[in-house]
C-alpha cells in the first residue's frame, strides 16, 4: 500500500488512481485485477456533494480517520459505493471509484466484485481481499477531468472538475 499517496487530498488522488489496478479476492480464493479508467473526488467538509459536508456522523465516521481505508455506503436501499478515504486524519475527503475496464457504473462495480458494508472502515490491503496495486501513474494529456454525476444539489460544487476518466484510445 502506499500510503504517502493516500495522505494526500482527494483531488491529488482520485486522477493517480487512473491506470492502476483494484485487486479482490473472492470468497472462493481467486483473485482478479480490474484496470481503474473512472474515480471521482470528494474533497471534505467545503465540499457540498461531499457526505462529509454535513459533519461528523456514524456514517462518515470512517471519512474522518486514516488515509488508506476503504469507505463504503448503500444509496436508493440497492447499491453499495465504492471509496477510498485519503487526506490526513480528521480532514474527511475521499475518491469514489466508478468505473474498472469492462465495468461501467460505481453500482454494477461493487455488485460484480461483491463488495458490501462489510469492507467499509478496512484497510485497502490484501488482509481486507481488497486492495489497490499502484504503478507508474498515467501521462495527463490521457486523463479527461469532468464534471460529477448526479450532485446536480450542490451548488457551484457540480460544475467542479473533479470527476476523472482515462481517455478512450482513438
Amino acid at each position: 500500500m502506499n500510503q504517502k499517496l493516500f495522505d494526500l487530498p482527494a483531488d491529488k488522488v482520485a486522477p493517480r488512481l487512473l491506470g492502476q489496478w483494484l485487486c479482490r479476492r473472492f470468497p472462493d480464493g481467486q483473485v482478479r485485477k480490474y484496470r481503474i479508467i473512472e474515480v471521482e473526488a470528494y474533497v471534505g467538509e467545503k465540499d457540498r456533494a461531499c457526505h462529509a459536508f454535513h459533519g461528523l456522523t456514524e456514517r462518515t465516521a470512517v471519512m474522518y480517520g486514516p488515509s488508506g481505508h476503504w469507505y463504503v455506503y448503500l444509496i436508493y436501499g440497492m447499491y453499495y459505493m465504492l471509496n477510498l478515504v485519503t487526506a490526513p486524519a480528521g480532514e474527511p475527503q475521499a475518491v469514489l471509484f466508478r468505473a474498472v475496464e469492462g465495468i461501467e457504473g460505481p453500482g454494477r462495480l461493487t455488485r460484480e466484485l461483491q463488495i458490501d458494508k462489510q469492507l467499509n472502515g478496512q484497510p485497502a490491503s490484501q488482509a481486507s481481499g481488497l486492495w489497490l496495486e499502484i504503478g507508474p501513474p498515467l501521462r495527463w494529456q490521457k486523463i479527461q477531468h469532468l464534471p460529477r454525476v448526479g450532485v446536480d444539489y450542490a451548488g457551484e460544487w457540480k460544475d467542479k472538475l473533479l470527476r476523472f476518466r482515462v481517455k478512450d484510445e482513438d
